[in-house]
């Protein structure tokens, strides 16, 4: 049994840069998640799977507690105060969808995750990967996660300087939207994203680093904030702490 009553303490260790400049609005990225609303509606453990590269490691935070994954299991845990969860951060840097085929075994199915979260096709620009080639390889990832049980949530790239004055960006964007439309694994757009914080009257600028290509904490923390509006909507209505604990 577990207490309804404590908030971890990750939950109040937000960076902040985050609080003193806060997320512009973006609309909701719907998404349905059937593995992620049954595990929340059981009260049972949720284990998501951070599955990508620089973006998902960190490149650029100021720490670790900076990382997309690490401010969006915050936020889940403050929104779901007694469910047992973990988001785990299997970002490696410079990695594409080849490489990080190589170990979806280790670092994210023997994990058992309830969902993974793939973000891929930055470094796939860069290094000027056809993009019939990396829809192939991504595919058949994608149905290894869901053979497993997972639900997928795939990640496209950031809107920063090194992407956009990369050829072909948009057609590794294309693939990744194709996939999703062919399968049921599902899109979380940082592109869609940050054209409404641009649209709200925040550049890209501000929340990408120095090196033109990651992103800052604020723009870590504010797709994590996105990111878990998207989770907590797909999850639909949460018992309440009582409830979760008497499972």
């Amino acid at each position: 049994m577990f207490s309804p009553l404590v908030v971890p303490l990750a939950a109040l260790l937000l960076p902040t840069l985050a609080a003193a400049q806060p997320c512009p609005p973006a609309p909701l990225q719907r998404a349905s998640l059937p593995a992620t609303r049954v595990t929340v509606a059981h009260g049972a453990p949720l284990t998501i799977v951070a599955f990508g590269s620089s973006s998902t490691e960190g490149a650029a935070a100021s720490g670790s507690e900076a990382t997309y994954p690490a401010q969006l299991e915050a936020r889940l845990r403050a929104a779901l105060p007694g469910l047992p969860l973990v988001v785990l951060n299997r970002g490696k840097g410079g990695q594409e969808v080849p490489e990080m085929l190589a170990r979806l075994e280790a670092d994210v199915l023997a994990e058992h995750p309830t969902m993974v979260i793939w973000q891929a096709g930055a470094n796939a620009v860069l290094q000027g990967m056809p993009a019939e080639e990396f829809r192939a390889a991504l595919a058949g990832g994608v149905a290894r996660i869901q053979a497993a049980g997972a639900d997928v949530l795939l990640m496209d790239s950031q809107r920063a300087p090194r992407i956009l004055q990369s050829p072909g960006f948009e057609r590794l964007d294309a693939a990744i939207d194709g996939l999703a439309e062919a399968t049921s694994a599902e899109l979380f757009s940082r592109a869609a994203l940050m054209r409404a914080w641009e649209a709200a009257g925040t550049p890209s600028a501000e929340m990408i680093s120095p090196d033109g290509l990651h992103h800052n904490d604020r723009g870590y923390a504010c797709v994590a904030a996105a990111l878990a509006r998207t989770i907590l909507a797909a999850a639909g209505p949460v018992p309440a702490p009582a409830q979760v604990a008497k499972r």
